[in-house]
Order: C-alpha cells, then structure tokens, then sequence
C-alpha cells in the first residue's frame, strides 16, 4: 500500500496549490500503474490529448502489446458523464479499461463494468480513506493481469474488430484534423481521393483507412500458418495472401511510420486476432446454407456494429441470395439460349464483370454454377479455373472492407474447391470507382498503388471485350459517390430529343 499512500501524497501536493488541473496529476498516475505489477509500461503522451486518445496506454515492457488503457478526468469531473460518452465507449473496443479522476477508480472489461474503487475525497484538501487502498491494489493487480479471451465465433469477432476499427477511424480523423498531421496519414489520404475518390473528405478517408488496416489485418490472419503466437504486425503484410497484390503493397508501405498511439492501437487490434480461433472462425466460414453465406454476414456484422450510416452514404444494399441463384441462372440460359453461347457462363471466351461486386456474392455463385458443370471431372477442374476462369472474371469494388472481403470470400471458395493458386496469380477483383472514366493514373509513393489497381482496372473497362455484366449497382440516389464524370454522363439522361424530362424525383 505504500504505492498509493505515495500516489495520494503527490496529488495532494499539486492539488492544495487550488490551481492544478487534470495533467498535473499524470505522473503520479503514472507511477501508481507501473506498481501494479513487474514489467507494465504505462505510457503517458500528453501530445496527443487534445485529438481524444485515451490518456495512458499500458504496455508490458518486454514488447509493445497494450494490455489495457487508462482514462483520467480532472478530480471532481462526474465520471458517471463521462460513463456514458461517445469517447469511452469507443475505449471499451479495446476490452480492458480504467476510468478513473485520480481518486474514484473504474474498471471495466468488454464494456462491462468489472469494479470500482474510491480511495479518497476533496474536501479542500485530498482525504484518504485507508480501508480502500488494499482494494485498489487489487483492482489494479486484476487490470494488469487481465487476458484477452480466445474468441471463437464469428460474430464474436466481427463486433469485437469493428469497435477498434472505430476506434482508429476516429483517431485518424482527430490527427489529420488537427495543426500537426501526421505526414504519412496525409500523404495517404491524397492518394486515396486522387486515384479513388475525388473530393474524399477526411471522415470518409478515416473510415476507409481504418477498414484497409482492419480487413488487411483480419485477411493476414486468415492466412497464417504459424502458431498464433507469432502473429505479428511487423511482418503481417507477408501473411496477406498473394492473390491480392495491392493490399500486399499497401501494407508494406503502412506498416511504418504511423505514430506511436495509432501504432499501439493497431497492435491492440493484432492481440485480440493472435487470441482468436481461426479455425473456428472458417468453420462458420465454410457453414454455407441455401440461405446464408457466413462470410457476407460476417462483413454486415461488422458494418452493422462499425457504422451503420455507412451503407447508405455509399449505395451498400444486399441481394437475398435465392435471388443472386436466380439471376445468375438466367444469364447462363440466356448466353446458352439467345447468345449462341453453348456452355453459358463457363464458354472460355465470355467475360463476366461485376461492377460494384460488395463482398463478391454474384462472382461466388458464378463460380458455383460453373463448378457444377466438371462434377465428376475433378482432374479438369484446376486447369480450368486457371486458363479459362480467373482470366476473365472481373469484379470492381470502391469501399476497402467489402473488397477485401471478396477477395477471401473466392479465395476461400477456390481453396475449398481444391484450386491452389500459382506464384503471382490473382484474383479480378479491384479497388476502384467504377464510375469514374477509365483514365491511366500515375502517382508515387503510396498513391502509387492505388493508381496500379486502377489502371488495371482501367485496363478491363477500356480494352476488355465484356458480355456479362451483372450484379446489385449502388443504385442510392443519395450515393456519395458523384464525381464529374458520372454526374456529367447521368444529366444526359434528364433530356429527351433536347428537352428535359421534368422529372422531380432524382432516384
């Protein structure tokens, strides 16, 4: 108890002065952490305050895996407020927390209240209450102890990354937005609204950022092979699977230089994948019914508990999967039966296009309609989906989760199906804004790879000869998504024979 007798010293000392304020009470916070138990780093950065990133992230010293966060409001502050605001909600994503005004302690893991603790009063002066110290001290010793449980569902998981997705997305917000930015996250922000999105706005960016961080992290993790213990950020963008080269690129150029607190943040999201059950996770994955594809209720998930305003701001809407068969049936009927086209979908020489493919959903089914086709010819298969398939299926996708998404969803359809890809194969689903003109970019650094995913892309909408094109168009007619070219080609459409159509309703 020695500990905190000297903790409640120091604060009386800064708090009898009648002038200080809730930082002036850090270091002896600071302090009181690091003896709750051998090897706890509780780092202080007074810095970053001001951009809303919790007061204290508490590190073990033998590596920079946070074990928890600490919030400290100044004494007297109403904790019961703060209990309930936005900001420590967002904290609870990070499982293992303290709220605390220097005299009352809170602890809360996975949201849930776990303790509190009240070890003195201010009544002009700091009073202890001696009874209490031993309780903190337990409480303390609980929170440093504190292990991320194995999480085994999908679900589970789902919710538990979109919270620290929210998390990053805010604090990439805060940090572009404030007098200092950070030079990477900008550079990278105009990477994203010169070769993806013009006019990207910086909370668009920040959610797209935190998703490219998210679903990249979540994509290396699927494909690791090791012991989960050795899941590491620094050599994630090794584990990202080869058939997607852009995220590949994306992550070795991300991994650096990202701030401290981001960087910690991140490696928090990177814990809670080292603690979970991959294995059971691609169980649910490959639990495909006639009514559900677990990987697309995975990303709704995820997108229902990280920013539900999301779908609509960016025309995101689902077809119901009996109605993807249909469609996808009819098209091979009508290329068998209209087009001169005997094998329908599986004909070598038709090219297929998704337009906005979302988590891959109309590709996958193509896929399965096809397979159908060589049962009992499983020695015909790979070589099929090699020269004749992968070549001329195309998907186009704007947002960063869904994207990444589809590209596991086909890759794990492919596996399952006993494709192993080549060296450098991969799969047609880009990253691009399939309403913007397909125009050759040419950027460096960062953007760099996003304009190589977009001339590819631009390749496909120019040069490839395309006969299916289907799937569910971001139809919203409040889509973000109006850049000049589409905007300019869509105004064509109010007029008729030189005169306007005077229609009012603009969806």
């Amino acid at each position: 108890m020695t500990a905190i007798i000297t903790y409640l010293d120091e604060v009386q000392d800064k708090y009898k002065t009648g002038i200080a304020r809730e930082h002036a009470y850090r270091p002896a916070l600071e302090k009181l952490l690091a003896s709750a138990d051998e090897g706890l780093n509780p780092v202080n950065d007074a810095a970053r305050t001001e951009i809303g990133m919790p007061d204290f992230v508490v590190l073990r010293s033998n590596g920079n895996v946070p074990i928890g966060i600490v919030e400290a409001k100044d004494i007297g502050d109403p904790l019961d407020k703060t209990e309930k605001s936005k900001q420590l909600k967002g904290y609870m994503a990070h499982g293992n927390v303290i709220l605390t005004d220097y005299l009352e302690f809170r602890w809360y893991v996975d949201g849930v209240k776990r303790d509190t603790v009240r070890i003195a009063n201010a009544n002009g002066s700091i009073e202890s209450i001696g009874d209490a110290h031993a309780d903190l001290e337990s409480m303390l010793r609980r929170f440093a102890q504190e292990v991320t449980p194995t999480i085994k569902s999908a679900k589970g998981l789902a919710q538990r990354i979109a919270g620290i997705a929210r998390e990053i997305a805010y604090f990439i917000q805060r940090d572009l937005e404030s007098d200092t930015p950070t030079y990477t996250l900008q550079m990278q922000h105009a990477g994203f609204e010169k070769s993806l999105l013009p006019g990207l706005e910086i909370p668009e960016f920040a959610d797209m950022y935190a998703q490219t961080l998210t679903y990249g992290l979540f994509a290396a993790r699927v494909n690791f092979q090791g012991d989960p213990k050795d899941f590491e950020l620094s050599s994630a963008a090794e584990d990202i699977p080869h058939t997607n080269p852009f995220l590949r690129k994306l992550f070795y150029h991300t991994r650096f230089d990202l701030g401290r607190k981001l960087t910690w943040m991140i490696e928090g999201l990177v814990d809670v994948l080292r603690h979970t059950d991959m294995d059971d996770i691609l169980k649910d994955f490959g639990n495909r019914t006639q009514q559900n594809d677990p990987v697309v209720h995975f990303y709704e998930t995820f997108l229902s508990a990280y920013n539900p305003d999301l779908r609509e701001q960016r025309g995101v809407y689902y077809t119901p999967e009996p109605v993807v068969k249909y469609i996808v049936r009819s098209v091979d009927h009508i290329l068998k039966t209209r087009f001169s086209r005997p094998q329908g979908l599986a004909d070598k020489d038709t090219l297929i296009l998704d337009p906005a493919t979302g988590t891959g959903t109309f590709l996958y089914f193509v896929i399965e309609h096809i397979k159908q086709q060589f049962a009992g010819q499983k020695g015909l298969w790979s070589s099929y989906v090699s020269q004749h398939l992968l070549p001329r299926l195309f998907g186009f996708e704007l947002l960063m989760a869904p994207y990444t998404v589809a590209h596991m969803n086909l890759g794990l359809q492919l596996r399952e199906a006993d494709y192993d890809f080549g060296e450098g194969q991969r799969l047609g689903i880009y990253l691009t804004n399939t309403l913007e003109e397909a125009v050759q970019a040419q950027e460096v650094l960062f953007a760099e790879y996003i304009a190589e995913e977009a001339n590819e892309a631009s390749g496909i909408k120019r040069d490839k000869p395309i006969m299916v094109v289907l799937g569910n168009p971001p139809y919203s007619g409040h889509s973000a998504n109006t850049g000049k070219w589409i905007s300019d080609l869509h105004r064509e459409y109010y007029f008729v024979d030189g005169k306007p159509l005077g229609e009012r309703n603009s969806k």
